[in-house]
């Protein structure tokens, strides 16, 4: 039943990326508010028909955190879930996330007609850069930043290296940081055709200040938050970190 539920799911997901992805580029000229409304029709359709094939709700604490003004999410990453979770749960936001993606065909073009922050995470330094100017920019124009601090997505129980690209932008800019911790990875596991039945729970932290601090400290205050909210929501115990910090 999970299999013949997950497949339907696969379904309805696929065919709702048919009809709509391919749109989207065409939909540039139009001012983003409204290109944003049109792609977020696709979050929309797919987080309920999830619950009606494979019965996968959520639970979202903290809602009364999220503030009037942009802000800079930092959040934990998991699984595929959370880059649909999070358009739904916040205002209009953009994305930093690898320019490789651009390359697929209508979806990556879909993504790119989004106009997230595109990067080579192999550039160091110049990817930082680049986080930070457009970043700027984004949020004075009222735009919200999803950042994933780990980078990729990282297997329950485990913690992946925290970078310093969205604590710079965010210290950088004065605009304040607001942590988010999931469990998705335990019901939607990466790469996993399987999408298993239960509530995933999403916890929304305050907004931290970024304004005169430095931006390492702003990072540990976010790991400290999102990791200490991880152990409590968990079911998997955790076992250790994936990425082991370098010493210093």
């Amino acid at each position: 039943m999970l299999f013949l539920r997950s497949l339907l799911f696969w379904i309805g997901m696929s065919l709702s990326t048919i009809l709509i992805t391919p749109v989207i580029p065409f939909l540039y000229p139009v001012p983003y508010p409204l290109r944003y409304r049109y792609a977020h029709q696709w979050t929309r359709f797919n987080l309920w028909w999830l619950e009606i094939t494979c019965g996968l709700k959520y639970e979202v604490s903290g809602t009364e955190n999220i503030p009037d003004t942009p802000c800079i999410i930092m959040a934990k990453h998991q699984s595929a879930w959370e880059t649909m979770a999070l358009q739904k749960l916040f205002p209009p936001q953009v994305w930093v996330m690898k320019r490789e993606i651009f390359r697929l065909p209508f979806f990556g073009w879909a993504i790119a007609a989004m106009e997230p922050i595109a990067i080579d995470r192999s550039s160091g330094r110049k990817a930082v850069t680049q986080i930070v100017e457009q970043g700027r920019k984004k949020l004075e124009d009222g735009r919200w930043i999803v950042v994933f601090p780990e980078g990729t997505r990282v297997p329950p129980g485990k913690k992946g290296r925290y970078g310093m690209g969205g604590a710079i932008l965010a210290t950088e800019t004065g605009f304040p940081a607001i942590p988010v911790a999931h469990n998705a990875g335990e019901f939607w596991k990466r790469n996993d055709f399987i999408k298993r039945p239960g509530t995933i729970k999403v916890v929304i932290g305050a907004p931290i200040a970024s304004k005169d601090k430095p931006a390492s400290q702003l990072n540990q205050e976010v790991e400290d938050w999102i990791e200490g909210e991880m152990h409590k929501i968990s079911i998997t115990p955790y076992t250790g970190e994936l990425h082991k910090r370098k010493a210093k």
